[in-house]
């Protein structure tokens, strides 16, 4: 029997944005809802795919005191299922244990599952009669979980695609609190078809078949961060019998969170580098669809612009002119950020007549430069260590350094780095 299902994740229903500086009233607004929103997209969505259930892999709350505005909304998309006679599985999380917090909600419709904290808890999926899946989960008692709770499930306890909802760190990703954590072999090991995870925001397919081991993200980011940014969502997930056809994104998010990074190094003033953060703004725009943008930019290379960056003033009122020229977005775009992070053009000259470590990489980049010979594992293993945005942003990927010229181009941007760490480390 062919069905489909959706599995999203870290809801945290009336989150506090993080990294969002004053706004307008019409702006703040649209991010206190903008969690709710994207909640309600979900269950759209859910409705317009017909789907057999809905699975919640942890953090439905974004904190324990679970504020009345959120449990209503969520009870009431909940109940919209229910009437459509879809299921849904919730799994709590490291935000939302089961143990912490008051609930208001103490009755939920009859087909919404809970799982239990204390064990795995293992439900059937009926299709006209028929049973096509089995669902296993278990929630959070409390915030700090430090057991692998993924070695207390197993396979083989029911009928029909078997699938595990759990809230976890695989891997140990260290931009997430490690906490149930365990390996991708403990997860392949269960015994599963399908692991519903929760937790890193990131969306990922850590593993696309016997099991599927899947992080949906968060369906809503909340600041310019590279786990928050980007399209947000959840996975429409279908299903053949006990086979996985298909596991595709949805994007859910109200409002979109991007970072972008412009090099001057070829532009000659500031109006040139305000054109072309309003060119990449305006295709980051386009690409959203109809949701709102809320924008960090970065500023980096080298040139004249880094001069007009570093008088006082210039770069307050170049966001604030950013701001003025993006009114007319409808739904907004808003410029949060600009960071400057460009570096002074460099004297090669002087440097070249300098007795120290920047002279001498400089005379053997040039000296390579000059003699035409291969150095690619050499500048590899020198440039292991350099920031890669800033080699590439000079179009230099650090996997494709294979002739001089490139290591030396290279190599001029490792003497940007060098000598501009050394200038901010000057008292």
């Amino acid at each position: 029997m062919k069905f489909r299902f959706i599995h999203a994740a870290d809801l945290h229903l009336d989150t506090p944005f993080k990294g969002v500086g004053k706004v307008n009233p019409t702006i703040a607004e649209a991010l206190r809802d903008a969690s709710i929103a994207a909640f309600d997209n979900l269950i759209d969505l859910a409705l317009q795919q017909q789907v057999a259930f809905v699975i919640l892999a942890g953090d439905i709350y974004d904190g324990a005191e679970r504020g009345v505005r959120a449990q209503l909304r969520f009870l009431a998309g909940l109940k919209r299922l229910d009437n459509a006679g879809i299921r849904s599985f919730i799994a709590h999380g490291n935000h939302d244990p089961v143990e912490a917090g008051w609930s208001a909600i103490r009755e939920w419709p009859r087909l919404v599952t809970v799982f239990a904290h204390n064990e795995v808890q293992v439900e059937t999926v009926a299709i006209d009669g028929a049973d096509v899946a089995t669902v296993h989960g278990i929630s959070f008692a409390q915030r700090e979980e430090s057991e692998n709770l993924a070695l207390r499930f197993a396979g083989g306890r029911g009928t029909g695609l078997q699938i595990g909802v759990l809230h976890c760190n695989v891997g140990k990703d260290s931009d997430h609190a490690p906490y149930a954590p365990c390996t991708l072999d403990d997860l392949v090991n269960a015994g599963l078809d399908y692991w519903a995870l929760g937790h890193i925001h990131k969306r990922s397919i850590l593993r696309d078949n016997h099991p599927w081991v899947v992080y949906p993200g968060n369906i809503q980011g909340r600041s310019s961060k590279p786990s928050e940014s980007g399209a947000k969502g959840a996975y429409v997930v279908e299903v053949d019998g006990t086979s996985i056809q298909s596991v595709e994104f949805v994007p859910l998010d109200a409002i979109r969170f991007e970072h972008i990074y412009v090099s001057v190094s070829d532009i000659s003033d500031l109006p040139g580098m305000q054109d072309n953060l309003q060119e990449r703004a305006a295709e980051l725009y386009s690409q959203a669809g109809s949701r709102a943008i809320i924008l960090d930019a970065s500023i980096t290379g080298s040139g004249p612009v880094h001069d007009d960056l570093s008088r006082e003033g210039v770069l307050d009122e170049t966001l604030q002119s950013l701001r003025d020229a993006s009114g007319d977005y409808v739904p907004f775009l808003w410029w949060n950020q600009l960071h400057d992070e460009t570096s002074p053009t460099l004297d090669l000259e002087k440097i070249r007549q300098r007795n120290d470590f920047a002279g001498e990489l400089l005379s053997l980049a040039d000296n390579i430069l000059d003699q035409e010979n291969s150095m690619s594992s050499l500048s590899n293993e020198l440039l292991s260590d350099l920031p890669k945005r800033k080699l590439e942003t000079a179009g230099v990927m650090v996997p494709d350094i294979v002739s001089p010229a490139l290591w030396w181009r290279a190599t001029i941007h490792a003497l940007e780095l060098l000598l501009e760490e050394r200038e901010s480390d000057t008292p």
